[in-house]
């Protein structure tokens, strides 16, 4: 009895929340994979409000602004696979390995997340067990069933980004973000370049890395996949209007891409 009461406590995902893990589009055709690990800002009923205020958690530190509905969409014009993250970076963020300072960080930007204070490892490992592993576990099994039927696999990583950031503006609308595997990255900023209005990051705001990744890293660069991260300044994409918008400039691009690839036995 008493083992079934430890084990319930360690439960975090109980009665009226939802699964972590929402796809789009799961037939697909496109070689196309997506994925956005900031996409919802879901919180789990155990864990109330993490003692921060409703207003905090609508801001970026909770996720990323207008990126679910660029996501969609973007699923929608390439007929590709979304795979998506829906609770909130601040109960564990799904693009940071699991051992690092901010995968249930204590403070984000200058907001305390005062339930995150002092937490047990039972409590961060039901949090990765619960929430972030399955997420992974589904892109990770989304990409063998790909392989088994010899499926090509482009793996792209969606985010935003805030406009300003400890008092430095940001002066991208996008960026491509990279680190060992720059085929991908490469084309999108020929492409990205060659729209006249657009001012565009190369792997800003900001660089790939083991330490600070883990969608990257783990899916793409060490399963051979070509990748990349897009970051779209989050004011941009904050209205539906700006969310078809940017999916349909995204949807076009990568169109154009694909028939690259396919030239070069890419995919």
């Amino acid at each position: 009895m008493a083992l079934d009461t430890a084990e319930a406590t360690d439960q975090l995902l109980g009665e009226g929340d939802i699964p972590p893990v929402h796809e789009v589009n799961a037939g697909g055709a496109s070689p196309f994979l997506l994925t956005s690990d900031h996409y919802g800002r879901v919180l789990p009923r155990a864990l109330g409000d993490l003692g921060v205020a409703e207003r905090e958690l609508t801001r970026h530190i909770a996720w990323d602004i207008g990126i679910a509905g660029v996501a969609e969409r973007l699923s929608e014009m390439l007929d590709a696979h979304l795979v998506a993250q829906r609770y909130s970076r601040l109960v564990i963020d799904c693009n940071r390995p699991p051992g690092a300072v901010s995968s249930i960080p204590v403070i984000s930007e200058a907001t305390a997340i005062p339930r995150n204070e002092g937490i047990s490892e039972h409590e961060r490992e039901a949090r990765r067990r619960e929430i972030f592993a399955p997420y992974h576990g589904r892109i990770d099994a989304v990409i063998n069933d790909r392989v088994h039927a010899k499926r090509p696999t482009v793996l792209v990583s969606l985010h935003s980004f805030t406009p300003v950031y400890a008092g430095v503006a940001r002066p991208w609308h996008i960026g491509a973000l990279y680190n060992r595997d720059t085929v991908l990255p490469h084309l999108l900023l020929k492409h990205l370049r060659s729209e006249s209005d657009l001012v565009v990051g190369d792997n800003e705001p900001y660089a790939v890395n083991d330490l600070t990744d883990y969608t990257i890293p783990v899916h793409g660069e060490a399963r051979g996949l070509i990748n990349t991260g897009i970051e779209i300044r989050q004011e941009l994409i904050a209205d539906q209007s700006g969310q078809q918008q940017w999916a349909e400039r995204l949807a076009r691009i990568f169109a154009e891409i694909e028939v690259e690839l396919k030239a070069e036995r890419l995919v």
